[in-house]
């Protein structure tokens, strides 16, 4: 069977799904209003660090996969994906106004029989309440008779080279059986496992349960790690201690706060929904504010190492370890090592970062007047004229013996000097 679709948004998402789908022999058309990255990718160059430019050219070549931002060749597919952002508001509300539009522009051009997916992370109703409606209403199209419709949530997780889209098992929920029919079966072309369930509802559903759990959990973590230091015990030795459990305990790491597009979003989507139905997410919501308060205890932290040294928090020169929100990867959408520098540089800090992965900061919604700022060189003259370095990311590029040889000071927040001979007092864990 000769299936065609289009993956609509070509980020960390809707890119690696439209290979993958390409791969499997689908005819793919990715569109994104961003005409830089349409180039690119008509170009064969890839703008995303793990996806490699030659997976890009093999599709490109084989003539299955063209990038484009004329949205009207929607028209032309059987299927089409949904893949675009939903961040919160400044009040901290979700934002679901690109699924919105993106449903308007599909109305325009869709066809019958054409099944429409939705995989970016939401509210349970989204797909079947506020994006039924306005391809309904922009198309004269019933979903369910004159179209399909489904909800099939994201499992991305960039920089694991274990993890490939073919092998992560894909929840799929349709709007009717007959939608949910046609999905199951336009994923089956790519994906290995498929996991039907009964509404889009549920599935929805099921990726906020998935980062929920790991937003409580790292809270704990993070909430343990400031009790025991205060107690004089190291987080980090407990959790390897109880990881040898083989049953009832699954381990979890503290940081300096939450970064990512899911875990740092995602639970407030559900806190925003549960007050329509008059709930409470009060564990949540309890999470959230522990997990958010974490940089300004890392800032505690770094003050009391510069104390240590007889140094002030205004005028020393501190330099921020990683920018990306994870290890080996350049993604930092919502990365705490942002609200660090905000912090410092409110703080009279001289501030710098340096992280081999993201050599210039990107422009972006919330952080834009860190635009355009260099990561500095790794050397040890550099290194040498910091009073202290802040390690928010810890990637395997970076040399972890160099950095104990050059710093004063250093204040980690990774436990990534675990095992790296270091000077007494050098080492500050936040």
């Amino acid at each position: 069977m000769n299936t065609s679709i289009a993956i609509v948004g070509l980020g960390y998402v809707g890119l690696p799904l439209a290979l993958q789908f390409a791969r499997s022999g689908v005819s793919v058309l990715g569109l994104d209003i961003d005409g830089s990255k349409v180039d690119s990718l008509n170009e064969r160059r890839s703008y995303i660090k793990h996806i490699q430019s030659s997976d890009i050219s093999a599709m490109v070549d084989a003539g299955r996969f063209a990038a484009s931002s004329d949205f009207s060749r929607i028209s032309t597919v059987d299927a089409v994906i949904i893949c675009v952002p939903t961040p919160l508001n400044k009040n901290r509300e979700p934002d679901i106004s690109y699924i919105l539009k993106t449903g308007q522009v599909i109305a325009r051009h869709l066809v019958k029989g054409t099944l429409v997916v939705l995989e970016s992370t939401t509210y349970p109703g989204t797909t079947d309440e506020d994006l039924r409606g306005v391809i309904e209403a922009g198309s004269g199209l019933k979903a369910g008779v004159d179209f399909f419709l489904a909800f099939s949530p994201e499992r991305e997780d960039p920089g694991n080279p274990a993890s490939k889209v073919a092998t992560i098992p894909k929840v799929v929920g349709g709007y009717s059986p007959a939608c949910l029919e046609r999905a199951t079966a336009l994923y089956r072309r790519a994906i290995d496992n498929i996991v039907p369930v009964s509404s889009c509802r549920v599935a929805e559903a099921t990726k906020l349960l998935e980062n929920i759990f790991r937003s409580v959990n790292i809270a704990l973590v993070n909430e343990l790690k400031v009790v025991y230091s205060a107690m004089g015990i190291d987080i980090w030795e407990v959790i390897q201690a109880a990881k040898t459990k083989p049953f009832g305990f699954m381990p979890f790491y503290p940081g300096p706060g939450l970064g990512g597009h899911c875990i740092p979003i995602d639970p407030f989507y559900l806190t925003w929904k549960a007050r329509e139905y008059g709930q409470n997410t009060r564990f949540i919501e309890l999470a959230g504010e522990i997990n958010t308060s974490m940089p300004e205890y890392v800032i505690l932290r770094l003050t009391e190492a510069l104390n240590a040294q007889r140094k002030a928090m205004n005028g020393a020169k501190v330099l921020i370890l990683g920018l990306s929100y994870k290890p080996d990867v350049d993604d930092d959408r919502e990365s705490p090592s942002y609200i660090l520098l905000d912090l410092l540089k409110q703080r009279g800090t001289e501030v710098a970062y340096y992280d081999p992965h993201v050599p210039v900061i990107r422009p972006s919604r919330d952080h834009s007047h860190w635009a355009g700022v260099r990561s500095v060189e790794w050397s040890e003259p550099i290194l040498r004229g910091f009073d202290a370095v802040l390690i928010a990311t810890n990637h395997k590029a970076v040399d972890y013996s160099e950095l104990a040889k050059w710093s004063l000071c250093i204040v980690d927040t990774r436990n990534a000097m675990a095992g790296v001979e270091t000077r007494p007092g050098q080492v500050w864990k936040a």
